[in-house]
């Protein structure tokens, strides 16, 4: 009887090298697989690759590849049998700023050699797969374009930029299309089986079925995800940081939970949804050119560089104000108690289903009082201080009111004068200043106008300047006004921290595409339509002067 032999170590490494030659030969890609693309190790990209939120946002400074880890979401989850089931969208607010998305896009899917393509066509401008899988490029920018969505049903939704939206209105609705009909044990692919093959299961259609994967299990359900990208600048800034930002520190897992009925089980049910959101910069972005981070670093504007360099949230940038905007000059303490010897009046800006926006000012006689925090302060004669607000919103970034009637504006007003006298905050009662001339329309022949309605409550106004022009003429007015604060000299304009919505409001304020000497007509601009409205009553001469110019 002859004795097993054991194979030399020699004998097993040739063995192995002929079957891997094979194996290579007629199957490379079971031992060769070709990376089309992955996200940098150890950086926010593979953070936010693997995200298991159904809401993420990615944000941060310019550079960190926030434009491809958005496309590499949706395709991840390609070819692995949910088929028509898995289909996606990207949000942006111009057809013309998809074009960078898709070119991203041609970049590597064409690489993955499955099928994949685009059809460029404006009505359709989507990616396809043979496999039925759909990636839609979308422009949205008014309430009325989520009809063109409505019943729509999109597993994957992504939003490209997303402070580009003026306000959540859009991102909230569109929520009700992130959604899918797909059923594991229904939709998975299959073939027909019985109950004596083996793996065959029993699904709820009362047939018996093999499942066409790995493991012969129905595939899990599909994730239903919602992935932003952005930088902290737009028009959209303060309502993405007060929602998606401000809510949790980055990487930290935000969980709502949901009491719900589910029609599939026919019982009540716990559902869990979840937000994160994750910073990302440039220096992790190991394929950025030196020459692009040059550029990033000799920004000369402090308020744009805190935004694209470093992705800082507390400021905005390249809009009307922030330039000028220096929270620790143009801010003064709360509690600022006016001088009887100064003017007090207030300013309005009309809205019903939008805001309204009442300011209180002090304007300044050239004599010197004492700041609530013990510094002397005496700004130049006919300086104006924002000492008091009354914004009647749902929530400031919402663009929303309260639907408050004239009558009941007027006694807020009243009510809020007594108190601020009484407590020493205003030594003289508030003259008449300028409001929105809307209030003197007349909507119906047989009803006052809002002007008499308020004047029948004792609180009068003077008119605004909605003269051709006063839109350019009245930004430029404050942005002297705001560059005077730092020069320290000149009329002046502050605002204390008792007008909080004023703070989060009007510093980032950003201009108009179309008309770059005007705020965008788009943003929440109540309160700074008021400010406008005060500043251009007390600058008069300037305001002619510049009209002239315009005429």
């Amino acid at each position: 009887m002859l004795a097993a032999l054991e194979p030399s170590a020699e004998l097993r490494q040739s063995v192995a090298d002929i079957v891997d030659e094979q194996l290579r030969k007629f199957y490379p890609s079971k031992l060769e697989p070709k990376v089309i693309w992955q996200a940098i190790p150890w950086s926010s990209q593979e953070i936010a690759i693997d995200s298991r939120c159904n809401s993420t946002l990615y944000h941060g400074a310019r550079g960190p590849g926030k434009t491809i880890v958005q496309l590499m979401r949706f395709r991840k989850n390609v070819g692995r049998g949910y088929g028509s089931y898995w289909r996606g969208v990207i949000f942006d607010i111009e057809f013309k700023n998809l074009s960078d998305l898709v070119a991203q896009s041609e970049r590597f899917f064409t690489k993955f050699n499955d099928g994949a393509k685009f059809l460029r066509s404006a009505s359709e401008y989507k990616w396809v797969w043979p496999t039925g899988e759909e990636l839609l490029f979308r422009h949205v920018k008014k309430l009325k374009d989520y009809d063109n969505f409505h019943g729509h049903e999109y597993p994957f939704i992504g939003w490209n930029e997303l402070t580009k939206q003026p306000n959540p209105d859009l991102y909230r609705k569109l929520m009700s299309t992130n959604r899918s009909s797909f059923i594991p044990e229904l939709h998975t692919p299959s073939k027909p089986a019985t109950v004596a093959h083996m793996h065959a299961r029993l699904c709820p259609d009362g047939t018996y079925r093999i499942f066409e994967t790995e493991d012969h299990n129905p595939l899990p359900d599909i994730p239903l995800e919602v992935f932003s990208t952005t930088n902290p600048s737009g028009v959209g800034h303060n309502w993405v940081k007060r929602e998606l930002i401000d809510c949790s520190e980055p990487g930290e897992v935000v969980t709502k939970f949901y009491n719900v009925f589910n029609p599939r089980t026919q019982k009540d049910e716990i559902v869990k949804k979840t937000h994160v959101h994750i910073f990302g910069s440039w220096r992790e972005n190991i394929y950025l050119s030196p020459e692009y981070i040059a550029e990033l670093s000799a920004i000369k504007d402090p308020n744009l560089k805190r935004a694209w360099f470093y992705g800082d949230w507390s400021v905005t940038s390249g809009g009307a104000l922030d330039d000028l905007w220096n929270e620790n000059i143009h801010i003064l303490p709360a509690g600022f108690k006016v001088p009887k010897e100064w003017k007090i009046d207030r300013g309005f800006d009309w809205g019903s289903t939008d805001p309204a926006a009442i300011l209180w000012f002090a304007e300044a006689n050239g004599e010197e009082m004492t700041l609530p925090d013990g510094r002397n302060f005496c700004p130049v004669a006919g300086s104006l201080i924002v000492v008091r607000e009354w914004y009647i919103c749902t929530e400031p970034g919402e663009n929303k009111g309260l639907k408050y009637s004239a009558k009941k504006i007027a006694v807020g007003i009243k009510t809020r004068e007594i108190e601020f006298m009484k407590n020493g905050y205003f030594k003289t009662q508030p003259e008449p200043g300028p409001a929105d001339n809307q209030i003197r329309n007349v909507i119906d022949s047989s009803d006052d106008t809002t002007e008499k309605k308020m004047s029948d409550e004792g609180v009068k106004w003077t008119e605004s300047d909605k003269s051709p022009g006063s839109n350019v003429v009245g930004l430029q007015v404050i942005r002297d006004m705001l560059e005077s604060s730092v020069a320290g000299e000149g009329k002046a304009l502050y605002v204390t921290r008792d007008c909080p919505n004023f703070i989060i409001l009007v510093p980032p304020a950003p201009r108009d595409e179309e008309k770059p000497n005007e705020i965008d007509k788009n943003y929440e601009k109540h309160i700074y339509d008021t400010l406008k409205y005060r500043c251009l009553a007390g600058n008069t001469t300037l305001a002619k002067t510049i009209n002239v110019t315009f005429a």
